[in-house]
């Protein structure tokens, strides 16, 4: 008969709670100030430095206990354990929102972060102008 032995791969954990949380290695990367490749290297080692998982903690959202004692079956008991579909009752668990007005806004933001990246990309531009010409 096998027991099975519980993991405490860190960098498992994190990728897990990075997955969940929808948030890609570049974004985690540019959070904690490394390389993707850092946060890929991270995801691979099995035990962090305390310092280092406070702040990939706080990059997530979450705190660094949260990370240490993070379980993918608990989440799955919490979900199974709280979600119930009763078809015999006259209330809607659905939607409560119009997904494609979440979509229209997702693009609007989009949108207006792609006009300030163009504007900072210009503003860079006429600085590196200005200084070839002092030169």
């Amino acid at each position: 008969m096998e027991t099975a032995t519980k993991s405490n791969h860190i960098g498992r954990k994190i990728s897990r709670i990075r997955e969940l949380r929808g948030m890609k290695q570049e974004a985690l990367a540019a959070e904690l100030g490394i390389s993707q490749q850092s946060v890929s290297h991270l995801e691979q080692s099995e035990s962090i430095e305390e310092e280092k998982l406070e702040k990939v903690a706080k990059a997530l959202g979450v705190t660094k206990e949260g990370i240490e004692n993070f379980s993918e079956e608990a989440i799955l008991n919490i979900i199974g354990n709280t979600y119930h579909v009763d078809n015999s009752s006259a209330v809607n668990y659905g939607c409560t929102f119009n997904p494609l007005d979440k979509l229209v806004e997702a693009y609007e933001e989009n949108k207006k972060l792609y006009e300030r990246l163009l504007e900072a990309e210009k503003e860079k531009v006429s600085i590196l102008q200005k200084f070839s010409k002092q030169l």
